[in-house]
């Protein structure tokens, strides 16, 4: 089959497959080979990196249906971050997949050992409503560049993404090898019932346990991408209206809804007044009076998540925001003061557009409130101090930690992703997701 005929997807399944019968058909087209040549994974990242910049207005149109979120956001956080880990994966891919020597003891000798990368066989991706595009395509770009069969589960949550999702991954992939199954949770536990050769879950921490739980019926790896609360330490050195952009800009994308998004803030009482101000008035200087007038902002994904969130607002004295319209599923950029360690929104992932602002004493005690939490999935400071630096690299645990900008270690393709512990297992991006979706399989050749 030559690369253009790769290229070119077979005629669509039926949409009433049921679930066990779709994995059974992926798992004949693996066991051919087909997917293994590096010819097909790049056509098949190639034909993903055309539906996303062809079909793009498409899947802008849809994220705006479901959360509101307003062009510039949809082709900045999902569709062209998408297109620049095709592009990073296309660059590299060949050099990634060269067999890599290892030495060998010289009383094997002559004897010479390397390492391959194998793909792993059918695996399954399930992606959050959150950022409905990136984070089902993110994953698997790296599961085609391992040269694996997919099925792909977009959430139910985000519905116009979803059958979009449906209706252009089919047009433009191998439908032989590539399979996108909508539904809410009766379709997702009878997929979770079928056996994978691996499960990556981005979401919640309780559903992670219930595929976790299901995975380990059939000995399956998992990569769980969860979330948490990912605090933010301001040192008193800080630059306070940087500091104020770089969070709002970060903190209130997609309205809030951001796995990585800063979930509370840390400084010292002085400190934390002197925020207040610069923060609203960089709420302003963005989204200006009337953040629900500006396409720039967003909307709640649903009324469960906003009623939620509205019962959170008491939790401190308002700075800035507090507004909210239920019928639009609207809750304004809103700071909050004066936040007691134990309080309703220091309980839980935030997970909407609320900054609680939780005064410490200074470093030691914000090191000792990071340790006494589950671990983040991301924690970001704000100093000048590289004993500080030092110390929060040293003394904290977190997915990742960066130093000044908020979240943007997501857009580095040569850094790893993911979680620890409460906040997730095992990572991607980049060559990260090739090694995540393959086994590095030992080869010992003794010839003596």
């Amino acid at each position: 089959m030559n690369q253009e005929q790769q290229h070119t997807p077979a005629a669509v399944p039926p949409a009433a497959e049921r679930p066990a019968d779709t994995v059974a058909r992926l798992r004949a087209t693996f066991s051919t080979g087909r997917t293994k040549p590096l010819a097909w994974r790049t056509a098949q990242l190639r034909a993903l990196r055309t539906l996303l910049t062809e079909e793009g207005e498409a899947l802008a149109a849809a994220l705006l249906t479901d959360l509101g979120k307003g062009r510039e956001e949809a082709y900045r956080t999902e569709i062209d971050f998408t297109v620049r880990e095709i592009d990073h994966t296309l660059e590299h891919l060949a050099d990634w997949l060269r067999p890599e020597p290892a030495p060998v003891p010289e009383r094997l000798s002559p004897a010479t050992a390397h390492t391959v990368l194998d793909p792993l066989g059918v695996v399954l991706v399930i992606a959050p409503w959150n950022y409905p595009v990136q984070l089902l395509l993110a994953p698997v770009v790296g599961a085609l560049a391992a040269g694996n069969c997919v099925v792909a589960k977009p959430s139910e949550l985000a519905p116009a993404t979803s059958a979009a999702l449906a209706r252009l991954l089919p047009r433009h992939l191998d439908t032989d090898a590539v399979a996108v199954v909508e539904g809410a949770v009766p379709e997702t536990t009878a997929l979770l019932a079928q056996r994978f050769d691996h499960v990556f879950y981005t979401g919640n921490g309780t559903v992670g346990r219930i595929v976790m739980r299901a995975a380990a019926e059939h000995l399956t790896p998992v990569t769980l991408e969860l979330g948490g609360k990912s605090p933010v330490f301001v040192d008193r050195d800080a630059d306070l209206p940087t500091v104020a952009a770089r969070l709002v800009a970060t903190k209130f994308m997609n309205a809030g809804q951001t796995c990585v998004a800063p979930d509370y803030v840390l400084a010292d009482p002085e400190t934390a007044r002197a925020l207040e101000k610069e923060l609203a008035s960089a709420v302003r200087e963005r989204y200006g009076d009337d953040p629900s007038a500006t396409e720039a902002y967003g909307r709640i994904v649903n009324e469960r998540h906003f009623d939620r969130l509205v019962g959170l607002l008491d939790s401190g004295r308002t700075v800035v925001g507090g507004r909210h319209e239920r019928e639009g599923r609207y809750i304004a950029p809103t700071v909050l003061a004066e936040v007691a360690a134990d309080s309703p929104v220091m309980r839980e992932e935030i997970f909407g557009p609320i900054l609680p602002l939780v005064a410490v004493a200074g470093l030691d005690e914000a090191i000792d409130f990071i340790r006494g939490r589950d671990k983040p999935l991301a924690l970001y400071a704000f100093t000048g101090s590289d004993t500080t630096r030092e110390r929060l690299t040293a003394e904290t645990s977190s997915g990742g930690l960066t130093f000044g900008l908020p979240v943007a270690h997501l857009t580095v393709s040569d850094l790893p992703f993911g979680g620890v512990g409460e906040s997730g297992m095992g990572n991607y991006h980049g060559h990260y997701s090739l090694e995540t979706f393959s086994h590095r399989k030992a080869v010992l050749d003794q010839r003596g």
